[in-house]
């Protein structure tokens, strides 16, 4: 028996069937406004102690007057009760985890006179200075009480004590000299005075990141350093390595009883630098079908004595298996795997120690595991998204499923005590920013532990959404949402805006979203959805898409517009779109095809698929997506390019693009408004300096905010009734 897909009931809500989801917000609360962003309170990593006494978690404020976030670690009792900051205001923390005995709470910060990140607070003592402690394995603490097993790099030989290699570093001819001025390990050419040079010599493709910016040039080849077992007994300041092998071990997990290991490696055993060598031939061939798509076994999993030996394959399946746990009696070894095909389906299996054929748990299940850990009673407990919703499901030892946790909203985080009768989450609805909650393991008895939103909720209106589903082309069906405008009244009309999310393979979901709320708080509908293509609908919604983006995506689409154009409180003649990465293609592909749209504002846009695949970091995504690299399928890149149909634009466009975005570079939108520019369309174009492909989520607090501004502005001055020539008020 399996679960049905909850929360996607087959209908199709007409747009005069869907209703406002709450009345008019009370006269004594406000609008939200971008400048609103700043007193947010975000919650994240609950960590439920081991006696399910006490939940730690990490709270992130922003400090305007200084430009930047900040994050502390907070703790508040189980029972409920006064939630206390437990690390000093003057340094960032994060990251909670409890020792196993729940006497000490480690966390993340960078303070100062520390080796390493990993602090530590007494908890069985009050008060005291966070400290290092040397005597407990590092990183997240392990269940077992005794030891912790984890895979690192090994020591390589000739380690120490390498004259040979000393000397090399003596002689080091580019020693002193500029860092830049180092020419990367196999260059031909290098500068003719090193102390003139400070440009960038490049050799290798990866030689930018999102986020990283440009990376340092290699001085020297490739060293393998294979991902050995490692091993440190709580209370001992020694680390152990276990192995000593050419291949890497992954994803270690020990067993109950702390015999055993069980790891992920290479199903042949075969060296790393075999393995590497073989992947970057294959990546280098045209694409094939025949030898991309097929089925491939990458990664298997072994177990090996913690006293060493010869390691045991324990499956031989395809794919790689990962997300290891063995069952609390020792016989079973969980995994998840989609077998081995990238477009496959996610599921989670059991397959006995002793050996035999792995068993499906999830069956047909349309949705897929997230994360999930073994109960004492043999069941299992996991999180799992259902469309724009997440839910904590109770999974039975013979596959049945129980949703004990749901609701239309977001979980970001879950945490359990030792004997698994609590469990602890952060939370977010769609009119609800994050708060931490708690809840008995079979749902029951649930509460709201904080409160760091209360004020600002209870000062401003914000916006929820109606959710309503339809059937798109080829039968699909589609999950949607309409948020309210503030203020609404009815029997009055209000514009439109059409979001649309980015990946494509990610999702808008039943949680709190500035970008909506800044949008409504201004009086307009809008309009999300979750187009074929987007995630949390199972592996064959995700990919649907392969090959086809802006076909059936783009009807599912319009299909969502034309509900909503329908309703008698929707002006259908003043609506606009817009979105951000994939949503920034497709606002630009939308506005090459119909002219229904007011205004579009397109962020971290790409316009040109060939100019985006030479100048991005992640050429990977168009040769899975578009079947290949663009001398492979040139037809593909080229009619997929927004860009070739430029001439068909009407649409008044905002280009908002980051100055150090490497995902979606700075060329795609030059060349977007350069080409409304020369047509005559009303275009500006906002560059964010210091700014990456995340400013809209993690950027600096002012140019986020004013990003905010801008996009409220543009649709106001576009979609509202507003005197010509003047922009409206952020």
């Amino acid at each position: 028996m399996h679960l049905s897909r909850p929360m996607l009931a087959p209908v199709v809500l007409l747009a005069f069937q869907v209703s406002v989801a709450s009345a008019q917000a009370p006269a004594q609360k406000r609008a939200f406004t971008p400048a609103d962003w700043y007193r947010v309170t975000t919650l994240g990593s609950p960590a439920l102690s081991p006696d399910g006494s006490l939940v730690a978690f990490s709270v992130t404020t922003v400090k305007e007057s200084e430009n930047k976030r900040h994050t502390e670690v907070w703790v508040v009792p189980a029972a409920g009760g006064e939630a206390v900051r437990y690390t000093a205001p003057g340094y960032e923390s994060s990251n909670p985890r409890w020792s196993p005995d729940g006497k000490y709470l480690f966390f993340t910060s960078n303070r100062p006179g520390g080796k390493g990140s990993t602090w530590a607070l007494r908890m069985d003592r009050p008060g005291g200075e966070a400290v290092q402690i040397e005597t407990y394995p590092t990183g997240s603490m392990p269940r077992d009480k005794r030891f912790a097993v984890w895979t690192a790099p090994g020591k390589e030989a000739g380690e120490s004590g390498d004259s040979t290699a000393s000397k090399a570093k003596q002689d080091d001819p580019w020693k002193g000299m500029p860092p830049m001025a180092r020419p990367p390990h196999g260059a031909i050419t290098r500068p003719l005075d090193p102390k003139r040079f400070d440009g960038r010599h490049i050799v290798d493709a990866g030689y930018k990141r999102n986020g990283a910016g440009y990376v340092p040039n290699r001085a020297e080849a490739r060293k393998w350093q294979p991902a050995q077992l490692w091993m440190q007994a709580v209370g001992d300041t020694a680390k152990r390595q276990l192995t000593n092998t050419a291949y890497s071990h992954r994803n270690a997990v020990v067993s109950p009883d702390g015999r055993w290991i069980a790891f992920v490696a290479d199903p042949e055993l075969r060296p790393d630098s075999v393995v590497e060598l073989e992947r970057d031939s294959i990546a280098r061939l045209p694409y094939d079908a025949a030898r991309d798509e097929a089925p491939r076994n990458e990664g298997d999993i072994f177990i090996i004595s913690i006293d060493g030996g010869e390691p045991r394959r324990l499956t031989r399946a395809n794919g790689v298996e990962r997300s290891l746990a063995w069952s609390p009696d020792g016989k079973q070894i969980s995994y998840i795997s989609n077998d081995g095909v990238r477009t496959g389906h996610n599921r989670l299996y059991v397959v006995d120690v002793a050996g035999g054929e792995p068993r499906n748990l999830l069956g047909d299940w349309a949705y897929e595991p997230d994360s999930y850990e073994w109960m004492p009673n043999g069941e299992i407990v996991m999180t799992a998204a259902i469309g724009g919703r997440d839910a904590i499901f109770r999974v039975s030892k013979d596959g049945r499923m129980r949703e004990v946790v749901g609701g239309r909203r977001r979980i970001f985080g879950v945490s359990y005590d030792e004997r698994y009768r609590k469990i602890a989450f952060v939370a977010s609805s769609m009119d609800r920013p994050t708060e931490l909650f708690i809840v008995d393991i079979d749902g029951r008895n649930e509460r709201k532990l904080t409160g760091f939103n209360d004020a600002l909720l209870a000062e401003v209106a914000f916006s929820g959404a109606e959710r309503f589903t339809y059937t798109s082309v080829g039968g699909r069906e589609i999950e949607a949402w309409l948020m309210e405008p503030y203020g609404y009244e009815p029997g009055k009309k209000y514009p439109l805006v059409l979001y649309i999310h980015g990946g494509p393979h990610s999702r808008y979901g039943e949680n709190w979203f500035d970008e909506f709320q800044n949008i409504a708080g201004a009086g307009m509908w809008v309009l999300f959805t979750n187009p074929r293509g987007s995630s949390g609908y199972g592996a064959d919604f995700t990919y649907s898409t392969r090959g086809e983006w802006g076909g059936d995506d783009y009807l599912d689409l319009m299909k969502a517009v034309d509900i909503a154009a329908m309703r008698p409180d929707v002006d259908s003649t003043r609506m606009g779109v817009t979105g951000g990465s994939y949503g920034g293609f497709m606002t630009a592909w939308i506005t090459t095809k119909t002219d229904r749209f007011k205004a579009a504002q397109t962020d971290r846009m790409i316009s040109n698929w060939w100019s985006w695949y030479g100048s991005s970091d992640a050429q990977g995504l168009t040769e899975f997506e578009f079947y290949g690299k663009p001398w492979d399928n040139p037809a593909m890149y080229d009619t997929l390019s927004p860009i070739r149909y430029a001439d068909r634009v009407k649409t008044p466009t905002l280009i908002v693009q980051s100055e150090e975005d490497h995902r979606t570079p700075m060329t795609d939108a030059e060349q977007w408004f350069m080409a409304l520019e020369k047509r005559g369309v009303p275009v500006e174009f906002v560059r964010y300096p210091r700014s990456t492909h995340d400013l809209s989520r993690t950027g600096e607090p002012w140019l986020l905010v004013d990003r905010l501004a801008r996009l409220r502005q543009w649709f106001t001055y576009w979609l509202m009734d507003q005197p010509s020539g003047v922009a409206a008020e952020p």
